[in-house]
């Protein structure tokens, strides 16, 4: 298959790593010094399921280059969801897909518009990455799942065929006719691991380990699963419990989330789309959310990056 990775970065990176290596035709878009270091000497991958160099990785910074592909792993930062919406165009034919591999909860309704709603399928990654350096991703969870499917959840031929590739190629990946619910509960989890490493500046670990940061993380998923069921979304209260065992006796130790890693670089934070969109939405549904709003407030001068 013909697939292109928008961006190149710790998610779609390692996805698209995968892909490439099980032969199939993936162009990397990406940009400045990762792009360079890409360009120069391949894409690496240092992972818990196996470490990975594509010398020859295909890269660009220009979508118009590539032209139609049968899939695009669309994994931009939320800020930029609309401009490379735009720039993504010249990737979409009239079969392709793209697939939203975002943080946040409204990723397809933001790009639906833009590419049209029949291209725009919804999708979530668990998995942790980062970019270790230009050009190296360090895969550090003993998961890397993917899951996709159409808000409608209706059959869709060319997402299924991408999805068989992607199981061929030895990616944990499935099709869901219900993913409005599996990315709302995703966004519990996230929204709380991202607020408590970044406002920690610590792993996930310690904060389990210490009783009144785990309550408060608790508090945090409480607080948005709330906001996802008033807006209509079939959430079980026990979800809860289950991320809470997942958190304290699965997930890494030394896990933090995409956020926390940008925080310490010095770089824009998805703080808006994450425990600000929770806000967002619980002044909107008139649903108390003390606990998110405290996040929004004590990371919002931060949410920026470091200026100059």
């Amino acid at each position: 298959m013909r697939i292109a990775v928008m961006a190149a970065g710790a998610v779609g990176g390692y996805f698209g790593g995968r892909l490439a290596a099980a032969g199939h035709d993936v162009f990397f878009i990406a940009r400045g010094a990762h792009r360079d270091a890409i360009a120069k000497n391949g894409l690496k991958i240092e992972s818990t399921l196996g470490n990975l160099h594509l010398k020859d990785a295909k890269v660009t910074d220009d979508p118009a280059k590539v032209g139609p592909v049968d899939a695009v792993m669309f994994a931009v930062k939320l800020w930029d969801t609309e401009s490379a919406a735009a720039q993504a165009k010249p990737l979409v034919g009239p079969d392709t897909r793209l697939i939203t591999l975002q943080n946040g909860v409204d990723s397809v309704e933001r790009i639906a518009p833009i590419l049209g709603a029949d291209h725009v399928v919804g999708g979530i990654a668990y998995i942790a990455t980062v970019i270790a350096s230009p050009g190296v991703i360090s895969h550090t969870s003993p998961f890397a799942q993917m899951r996709c499917g159409r808000i409608d959840a209706k059959p869709d031929a060319p997402l299924t065929a991408f999805a068989n590739a992607a199981k061929a190629a030895g990616v944990d990946i499935a099709v869901s006719d219900q993913i409005n619910k599996d990315r709302w509960e995703k966004f519990v989890f996230l929204v709380a691991v991202s607020a408590m490493t970044s406002a920690t500046r610590a792993p996930l670990g310690p904060i389990m380990a210490d009783a009144d940061n785990r309550a408060f993380f608790r508090r945090l998923m409480e607080e948005v699963l709330a906001v996802g069921k008033a807006k209509g979304v079939a959430l079980d209260d026990a979800y809860i419990d289950q991320q809470m065992a997942f958190a304290e006796q699965k997930a890494p130790k030394t896990m933090k989330a995409s956020m926390c890693h940008d925080l310490e670089r010095g770089n824009r934070l998805e703080l808006d789309w994450l425990s600000g969109k929770v806000v967002e939405f619980g002044r909107a549904l008139g649903i108390p959310v003390p606990a998110n709003e405290a996040i929004y407030t004590l990371l919002k001068l931060h949410r920026m990056g470091r200026q100059g």
